[in-house]
């Protein structure tokens, strides 16, 4: 007896325990719905606000970035892009000299991609240049990292002198003779600076078009290709910081 009244009780209690309903297919497709919209949302956040990846489709900061590198841009304290739409807001940090920025195009720029320059006058300097040599308020600009370097015994440019106005900047490519930079179109306003580069996370040699804007097809094959010739990827480059 006393065991079939511990049965009893048993099967009393678990009769008044609550049943759980398994979960229906519409509830499973809502809660991977949330988890895919909060994934998503992050990704944007990060991408407007923190960290961007470029790839540089131009010849104009050789040796420093070759076309091919793939970058991971820093935004913090430079922009923040407001999500789903084209809006930034600039922040409170301002570049310095020499330091490689990324920046929004200017108008007169042929298409509208965002530019890589190194920047040269800040606010306020005056920028000359003589036989290719650069003179900020007067004085020889140390630029070691030049491709190639200028040789003053050579027929140069001599451009300037540019006055750089309060709260914009004068940038230039490392590879002099192939960039177009502020000599040509003038000062970068501080409202459209976006980042600065961290560090290159790959690095691909392929055909300058490749890397060009609405060649996709062709950029998907190239990575595709690194499987089959490794070769193509600059393994010493990876990871290079800025």
């Amino acid at each position: 007896m006393p065991s079939t009244q511990k049965i009893q009780k048993r099967k009393t209690a678990a009769k008044s325990q609550p049943q759980k309903t398994e979960a229906t297919s519409g509830d499973r497709l809502r809660h991977e719905l949330i988890s895919w919209f909060w994934v998503i949302l992050a990704f944007f956040i990060i991408e407007s606000m923190i960290i961007q990846a470029r790839v540089i489709p131009s010849a104009s900061m050789e040796n420093t970035i070759l076309i091919g590198d793939h970058l991971i841009i820093s935004l913090i304290g430079y922009d923040v892009g407001i999500p789903f739409t084209e809006h930034h807001i600039a922040l409170w940090r301002n570049p310095k000299r020499q330091q490689i920025i990324v920046f929004e195009a200017p108008p007169q720029a042929a298409n509208n991609e965002d530019f890589i320059k190194r920047v040269i006058g800040m606010p306020g300097d005056t920028v000359l240049i003589q036989r290719g040599v650069v003179f900020i308020n007067g004085k020889q600009l140390n630029e070691p990292y030049l491709n190639p370097p200028p040789d003053p015994s050579a027929p140069q440019e001599n451009t300037g002198p540019f006055h750089v106005p309060p709260g914009e900047y004068f940038v230039m490519g490392d590879n002099r003779d192939d960039s177009n930079d502020s000599r040509f179109w003038g000062y970068v306003p501080r409202a459209n600076l976006i980042g600065t580069p961290l560090f290159i996370y790959m690095s691909v040699k392929a055909p300058d078009e490749v890397w060009e804007p609405g060649h996709v097809g062709e950029r998907l094959g190239t990575y595709l290709s690194i499987l089959i010739h490794p070769s193509r990827m600059r393994w010493r480059r990876l990871f290079h910081t800025f």
